[in-house]
C-alpha cells in the first residue's frame, strides 16, 4: 500500500495529553498489524533538548544513539515498545541550522533563501527520511503558535503532493466545563478548528479532551462546526492514568475509523499489559528539580509500570537543613528511596544524608547516575572515614576525588563529546544482585554523564562479588564502574546508567522490578 500519514495537532491549550493520544494511536496501529513509526516535531529553536532546564521543560530523554530529546519520545518508546532514534525528533533549531549551513555552502546557488520553499522543503525531506508504512507525526505546541506555522504549512504541502487520501489529520482539543452555568463550552474548540482550516488543513478526526464525559449535544455541536461526521468526534475524558488511553480509544473503535479513512486492512486484536491494580508501597524520589512533575518522568513511569503508584518528590535541599534525626523522622514514612540523576552541587548534601539513612536503616534504595556517584561519596566519608571525599564536579580541591573524570573519559571528551551519551555495552558481574535481576552477562544501557567512580585510585572502596572485606561491590563494569551494591542490605544498588529510559509497557527495566520486589519482601516480613 502507499505510505500513510497520521498528523496529530493540538488546540486551545497545551498540556492536554496530545503526546499520549499520539502514542496511543501509534500503539493501536501497531496492534493492528501495521508497521508504524513516529516523528515528534518540536517548534522551539533549540537544536535538541540537551541544554534545557528540567525545572522548566521536564526530563531530557536519551535515545540509544545518544540523542537528547524531549520527554515525549519517552511516551512513544514506552507505548510503542520500539527504540526511538534521533530521526524520530525534529526541532525548528535543526531545520533552520541546516538551511543556513546550506546557504553558507552555496547549495542554493545564490538564490534568495525563503521560508517557502526552502524551509518547508527541508521539513518535508526530514519527514520522508523516516521509514514506516504509517508515519505518525505529532506537531508540538498548539495551532496558532507563530513558531509552529511553518511545520503546518509543510505537512499541508506534503498532503497535496502525496495525495490527500493518504493523510489523516487528528486534532486534539479541549472543551472546558463552566461550573457556573453547568455546561461545556465548545467555542474554543470551534475557533481552534477554524485556525487550522485557514491554514488549509481540514481535520479528519477531533479528539475532545474533557475533565468528565461530555454530553452528546455538545459533541454534535463540535462535529457541526468542524464539518465532520459525528463518529469522527471522539470524547476522551480524564482517566485514572495515561495507560488507560489506548484501551479507551480501542473501545471507541478509533483504529477502525483510521483504517477506513486511510483505506487499509487491520487486525482487531489488542494486547495491552499495563498494570490494573497497584500496591500501596510508598516510594520517595530525593530530587532537586521540582519546578515540574515531568523532571523525573521516566523514573516515575518505570515505578508505575511495576504496579506501584507513582513516587512522591522530596526536595533534597530541605534535607540539608535537618540533622540525622530529622532526616530519619521524614524519610521513615517511605518504604523505599530513589536518588536520581542531575548536575551541579545544589542539593547534593541532602541526597547524601538520605543515602546514609537508607544504608544504616536497611531501607531499599536505588541510585541512578549521579545517585550512584553519591553512594560512593557517602560510603567513602562515613564508612571509610575519607573526610571531605567528593566529586571533582562539586569540589576541584577535594583531598579524595572518589568521583572524577577518568583518563578513558578524557579521551572521549577530547574526541569532541562532552558526555557519555546513549547506549553503552555493560558487563554484569556474576554473583551480584544486579546479575540475578538481568540473568545476562552483557546488557546495553543508556548514559548521560561526565564523571566516573574512581576505582583506580581508591581500591579500598571497591571489591568484586565474593571477595572479602567491607567494601562496595562492583556489580557491573565497562571501561568504568557501571554499578555498585552492598551485600548485607535488602537492596542498596546504584547504577551509572539510566535504566528508566529502557522501561516499556509490560516490560519495566529489571532494576526497578528488583527494587519494588525488595520493598515487598521487607513489608511481608
Amino acid at each position: 500500500m502507499a505510505r500513510k500519514y497520521i498528523i496529530v495537532t493540538g488546540g486551545v491549550l497545551s498540556g492536554i495529553g496530545k503526546g499520549v493520544v499520539s502514542a496511543s494511536i501509534g500503539r493501536l496501529m501497531k496492534e493492528s498489524g501495521i508497521k508504524v513509526n513516529s516523528l515528534k516535531v518540536d517548534p522551539y529553536l533549540n537544536v535538541d533538548a540537551g541544554t534545557m532546564n528540567p525545572n522548566q521543560h521536564g526530563e531530557v530523554f536519551v535515545t540509544d544513539d545518544g540523542y537528547e530529546a524531549d520527554l515525549d519520545l519517552g511516551h512513544y518508546e514506552r507505548f510503542l515498545g520500539i527504540e526511538m532514534k534521533r530521526f524520530n525528533n525534529m526541532t525548528a533549531g535543526q531545520i533552520y541550522k541546516t538551511v543556513i549551513e546550506k546557504e553558507r555552502e552555496g547549495k542554493y546557488l545564490g538564490g534568495t533563501v525563503q521560508m517557502v520553499p526552502h524551509v518547508t522543503q527541508e521539513i518535508k525531506n526530514r519527514i520522508e527520511a523516516v521509514e514506516a508504512d504509517v508515519l505518525l507525526i505529532e506537531i508540538g505546541g498548539t495551532v496558532g503558535d507563530i513558531e509552529g506555522e511553518i511545520f503546518l504549512e509543510a505537512v499541508r504541502q506534503l498532503s497535496t503532493e502525496k495525495g490527500r487520501e493518504n493523510f489523516m489529520f487528528v486534532h486534539v482539543t479541549f472543551v472546558p466545563y463552566l461550573r457556573v452555568t453547568n455546561e461545556f463550552k465548545t467555542k474554543p474548540t470551534q475557533q481552534s478548528v477554524q485556525l487550522l482550516r485557514r491554514i488549509g488543513i481540514h481535520p479528519d478526526m477531533l479528539v475532545v479532551r474533557t475533565e468528565m464525559e461530555i454530553d452528546t449535544e455538545s459533541l454534535e455541536k463540535v462535529a457541526l462546526f468542524g464539518g465532520l461526521d459525528s463518529k469522527y468526534v471522539i470524547n476522551l475524558p480524564d482517566l485514572g492514568n495515561i495507560y488507560e488511553v489506548p484501551e479507551g480509544l480501542y473501545k471507541m473503535n478509533v483504529q477502525k475509523l483510521i483504517a477506513d479513512k486511510l483505506s487499509f486492512d487491520i487486525k482487531t486484536d489488542m494486547k495491552w499489559n499495563c498494570p490494573k491494580s497497584f500496591r500501596r508501597d510508598k516510594i520517595a524520589i530525593i530530587g532537586k528539580y521540582l519546578g515540574t512533575d515531568d523532571a523525573y518522568k521516566s523514573i516515575m513511569e518505570s515505578i508505575f509500570l511495576c504496579g506501584v503508584k507513582k513516587p512522591e518528590l522530596i526536595d533534597s535541599e530541605r534535607l540539608e537543613e535537618l540533622d540525622d534525626e530529622g532526616v530519619k523522622a521524614l524519610l521513615s514514612n517511605y518504604d523505599g528511596l530513589i536518588i536520581p540523576g542531575g548536575f551541579g552541587k545544589r542539593g547534593i548534601e541532602g541526597k547524601i544524608k538520605a543515602l546514609k539513612y537508607a544504608r544504616i536503616n536497611d531501607v531499599p534504595l536505588l541510585g541512578i547516575c549521579l545517585g550512584m556517584q553519591l553512594m560512593v561519596i557517602e560510603y567513602a566519608r562515613n564508612v571509610k572515614n575519607l573526610e571531605n571525599a567528593n566529586s571533582r564536579e562539586f569540589d576541584e580541591n577535594t583531598p579524595y576525588a572518589v568521583i572524577d573524570i577518568m583518563e578513558e573519559q578524557k579521551k572521549i571528551i577530547n574526541m569532541g563529546g562532552t558526555m557519555r551519551l546513549g547506549s553503552q555495552r555493560t558487563e554484569l558481574i556474576r554473583g551480584s544482585k544486579l546479575f540475578e535481576l538481568h540473568n545476562e552477562d552483557i546488557i546495553y544501557e543508556r548514559h548521560r554523564h561526565r564523571y566516573e567512580a574512581n576505582s583506580q585510585d581508591f581500591s579500598e572502596l571497591f571489591k568484586m562479588p565474593g571477595e572479602e572485606g567491607e567494601k562496595l561491590i562492583i556489580s557491573a563494569k565497562s571501561d568504568f564502574v557501571e554499578a555498585v551494591e552492598l551485600e548485607d542490605h535488602p537492596f542498596y544498588m546504584g547504577v551509572q546508567y539510566h535504566p528508566e529510559f529502557k522501561s516499556k509497557v509490560g516490560d519495566p527495566n529489571p532494576v526497578f522490578i528488583g527494587f519494588v520486589q525488595a520493598i515487598e519482601k521487607l513489608k511481608n516480613k
